[in-house]
């Protein structure tokens, strides 16, 4: 099975045999890549009932909830990994759900698009428009994305709570790209980080 980059990314964050939550899990297609290929010990919660039934059809553990209200039900240090991959910006407290992440987790990996890519800035700068891109492919009155937010913005979040950056990775088209000008040349950030 083909990852998108951005779960291939995330998949080689995570060692072998570790304990997993996938938050936002989707159709289930990065947990049972690490189930596969990993022997990770991977769990789910998504909050559509397609993408459960999905991630379900697959073998998978995955329940129903939601991201905002449902993480605070999960033990603390229940996980070695919880992951939020291209949910952040469709959360309504991104930073309650970061701190819930790293309360349930001994890691954190968050995967997000960059806002302040060049191709989104100049589609506001000179279409005046919000734009779409690989990354944010919705019109603006079709997106689940609530909360936009900058790889320089995501860094003063983790900077404020005082949390460490294990690894950073940055994506355009799916290929990696230098740490250098990031907030500027990268279309996704992923981030693995701890308290």
């Amino acid at each position: 099975m083909t990852l998108r980059p951005d779960l291939a990314a995330i998949a080689e964050a995570v060692p072998v045999g570790a304990r997993v939550l996938d938050v936002g899990c989707g159709d289930g297609a990065l947990m049972a890549a690490l189930r596969d290929g990993k022997g990770v010990d991977a769990r789910g919660i998504e909050l559509s009932r397609e993408g459960v039934s999905a991630a379900v059809a697959r073998g998978l553990s995955v329940v129903q909830g939601d991201a905002d209200t449902d993480l605070r039900d999960y033990p603390t240090d229940a996980f070695d990994y919880a992951i939020l991959s291209q949910t952040l910006q469709a959360t309504r407290a991104p930073d309650q759900v970061l701190d819930q992440l790293l309360r349930i987790g001994r890691h954190a990996i968050v995967s997000f698009p960059n806002f302040a890519y060049w191709r989104v800035r100049l589609s506001l700068m000179f279409a005046g428009r919000m734009p779409t891109t690989r990354a944010l492919p919705a019109s603006w009155y079709e997106t689940e994305n609530i909360h936009f937010c900058t790889i320089d913005d995501f860094r003063a979040l983790i900077g404020a709570k005082r949390l460490t950056v294990e690894r950073a990775r940055f994506l355009t088209h799916g290929r990696p790209r230098g740490a250098a000008l990031a907030n500027l040349m990268a279309e996704q950030a992923i981030f693995v980080l701890r308290r």
